[in-house]
């Protein structure tokens, strides 16, 4: 059997296909709901695509627009992605209680496809961290395994450590979509969990193969919570920007030179008490 949990579960063919294709448009639909994109298209009436790395995500809308709207897209982001999976689990466990960490994941992979391809958008969209991270979290919520809590702890520490240590986010982001399959093999030991968890660790991997490339030439920019200041001119106090050479100080203009000796101004001919000559 593909999967124990299929197996456990003894439903019939056509109704779990019934259930899971209605499980895959919904999360589909959920994903194409994006957040970076909205915000900056109908509210400030920017494509975020059409500025910085042109990705529809968190990070670049909040290097181009940033403000309190950025907490709007993490709230758009973290929501569908929470109810995509709650959707399924909802479904699955009217089903077969067994099929519910097994929904999870098929919900998952459908949402994360929404969000990164939408069909909303010209299939461009982000690149998943955010809403990755949330179906990591959900998957740690399993009442029937008691590894789950490793899910989000592996996936969302490794992320943590390394996006503060370095300001690389997409060091961060590649672990967790690397790491994400290895511990949901290690928690569930099923064949069809582990292919859907490759499924959503290759797609955040995939969506950050520049990333990758811009990370092992050394030229991937580095995340910083606040807009870098214009840098002063060079001539009023503060150092040259990198790359352009200090002006030089404008010289002061050099004294007169002096010559060795200099006549003194010749006396005024009429003395201060009124006689009209000088004394021999």
């Amino acid at each position: 059997m593909l999967s124990r949990f299929l197996e456990a579960a003894g439903v019939a063919p056509g109704w779990l296909a019934a259930a899971a294709a209605g499980v895959a448009v919904v999360s589909y639909c959920l994903g194409c709901f994006n957040g970076a994109v909205v915000v900056s298209r109908y509210i400030l009436r920017n494509d975020v695509r059409g500025h910085g790395s042109g990705n529809a995500g968190l990070t670049n809308f909040y290097r181009v627009f940033g403000g309190p709207l950025t907490l709007v897209v993490i709230l758009s982001d973290v929501v569908k992605a929470v109810l995509a999976v709650l959707f399924a689990a909802f479904i699955a466990g009217h089903i077969s209680t067994e099929l519910v960490a097994l929904s999870k994941y098929w919900a998952g992979a459908f949402c994360l496809l929404g969000h990164m391809y939408p069909c909303t958008f010209q299939f461009r969209g982000g690149k998943g961290i955010l809403s990755g991270g949330a179906i990591a979290i959900m998957m740690g919520f399993d009442s029937g395994n008691p590894w789950s809590w490793c899910i989000p702890v592996v996936v969302w520490g490794g992320f943590l450590i390394l996006a503060v240590a370095t300001k690389y986010v997409s060091l961060g982001s590649c672990w967790a979509g690397a790491s994400f399959p290895f511990v949901s093999w290690f928690v569930y030991r099923d064949p069809l969990i582990l292919l859907l968890s490759v499924i959503v660790g290759g797609l955040i991997l995939w969506k950050h193969r520049g990333n990758i490339v811009r990370l092992a030439k050394g030229t991937e920019s580095k995340f910083s919570l606040h807009k870098k200041k214009a840098e002063p001119a060079a001539g009023e106090g503060g150092e040259a920007p990198a790359g352009e050479p200090a002006a030089a100080e404008e010289p002061a203009p050099a004294p007169a030179p002096e010559t060795a000796e200099q006549p003194e101004p010749a006396p005024e001919r009429a003395a201060a008490s009124g006689d009209g000559e000088d004394k021999a």
